[in-house]
């Protein structure tokens, strides 16, 4: 599988991942995607906005994602968007 480079902007994802971090990711084609995981996705109000999340919980086709950041106001995640659509998914860091 094709392996992509994604820097991280923001402290949503600290203290796992830090601001200007880069991060392997496997392209996403279809393979299982375990809670736990944290997925790079296309921002499901602003498709500009490219995001990665740690995966939370399982949905009907979805994925509930949220940051790790324990402050509840540093991150814009499935608490203010819902579930995102699977198919939103771009890629899964290794």
């Amino acid at each position: 599988m094709e392996k992509l480079l994604v820097k991280i902007r923001g402290d949503s994802m600290w203290p796992s991942l830090k601001d200007g971090q880069e991060v392997i990711c496997t392209n996403y084609v279809g393979q299982k995607i375990d809670v736990g995981k944290i997925v790079v996705f296309i921002h499901p109000f602003d498709n500009r906005i490219i995001a990665a999340k740690r995966v939370a919980g399982l949905s009907n086709g979805g994925l509930f994602v949220e940051g790790d950041n324990p402050d509840p106001t540093s991150s814009d995640d499935s608490h203010n968007f819902g579930v995102i659509s699977i198919e939103s998914v771009i890629a899964v860091v290794d």
